[in-house]
């Protein structure tokens, strides 16, 4: 199916080219260097390279052009438009985390139109705005998990344009219940010797062999540069690969850890698990395809893996998840063994708080 403009041929890739080389071109600017006039009627499919150009401007354009409304620079509203623009000046965090975010503000700034909120800036939010969004929120029945999401971004949003007592420091000021970690349930994965061996790109094999041996984040696999993380007995992950922006370091303790960081050194040489014609997002599709066609899926249980893992080498005993004792019937000492154990383990998956393990070990 054809993308936006329809024969796009030399002058399209002359666009191309003028768009790539200006890259901070306004975005009015860039979409008037090519002529619109022929863009079809109807449902209408981007190309790769066009969701890429759109996905780096922003949804509202995108809804423009899919409901076939002419006049572009009226589309993209005020309070879009400034979120957009702190979400490029202040970049903390991974792509997926500042990705994420990009989409939930514009996602925000849209139900507060639909909410009668209209002529908005940043600078402008107050509480009036919050608790309204948060009352749809609740009306449209969204899960705790995605509201306390949400409210981390209006947050990060407050902070960013100078209005933090616009949103009140507790979610429990909204009514949103606090997420529910602890269920017990064995969620850990492996992944077989045949299963990996039937993944034909190195890159995503030693990946994933990273994924299982260090705990890591998917992101932080696939960005993992060997030559800069390895020190010898413990690896450093930037802060541009992992999910909120926080540098981490994990122990190198195992012959599995050495054997795949060995081989990933062998791949990646002085770069990252990214073959030097791709870009994350091409790799990461990539990764996506090879994991599905071996057959493996849900491979963020190899963290509940690494996590309970560790856990049995810190204080000698499986966790809850794992079939071992709840916290009721913990002596006093293995109660302290327990709080140190998860206090390590949090450290090394990325996250700063003690209840998250709960998640991967139960209670």
């Amino acid at each position: 199916m054809m993308g936006l403009w329809h024969s796009p041929g030399a002058a399209w890739h002359r666009t191309r080219k003028t768009l790539l080389a200006r890259p901070r071109r306004s975005l009015n600017q860039a979409l008037r260097a090519y002529p619109l006039q022929g863009r079809r009627r109807g449902p209408v499919r981007a190309t790769p390279w066009e969701r890429l150009w759109l996905h780096r401007f922003g949804g509202s354009l995108w809804d423009a052009i899919k409901t076939n409304q002419p006049e572009l620079s009226q589309t993209m509203k005020t309070l879009n438009f400034e979120l957009k623009r702190l979400c490029k000046t202040h970049k903390e965090g991974s792509f997926s985390t500042q990705s994420n975010r990009h989409e939930m503000l514009q996602q925000i700034a849209g139900e507060l139109d639909r909410l009668g909120f209209k002529h908005m800036k940043a600078s402008s939010l107050k509480q009036k705005h919050v608790e309204a969004l948060v009352k749809s929120w609740h009306e449209r029945d969204l899960s705790a998990g995605r509201m306390k999401n949400l409210m981390a971004t209006m947050r990060w949003w407050a902070e960013k344009a100078g209005v933090n007592g616009a949103v009140a420091a507790s979610n429990d000021a909204y009514g949103i219940e606090r997420r529910i970690y602890v269920t017990n349930t064995p969620k850990a994965t492996i992944v077989p010797e045949t299963a990996k061996e039937s993944i034909s790109d190195p890159y995503v094999r030693a990946s994933v062999e990273l994924q299982a041996t260090f705990g890591l984040r998917r992101e932080e696999a696939i960005k993992f540069s060997p030559s800069y993380a390895d020190r010898g007995d413990h690896i450093v992950l930037k802060g541009s690969w992992t999910k909120g922006g926080k540098p981490r370091v994990v122990p190198i303790r195992t012959e599995a850890q050495r054997a795949a960081l060995a081989r990933a050194h062998a791949i990646a040489k002085t770069g990252a698990l990214i073959p030097a014609s791709l870009d994350y997002v091409d790799q990461l599709r990539r990764y996506e395809g090879q994991v599905a066609a071996a057959g493996l899926s849900k491979l963020h249980g190899l963290r509940h893996a690494y996590a309970q893992a560790r856990y049995l080498e810190l204080t000698g005993r499986s966790s809850p998840a794992a079939g071992g004792k709840v916290s009721k019937d913990l002596t006093p000492e293995e109660k302290q063994a327990d709080l140190l154990a998860r206090l390590q383990i949090s450290q090394e998956l990325g996250h700063e708080r003690e209840q998250i393990t709960a998640v991967y070990l139960g209670r």
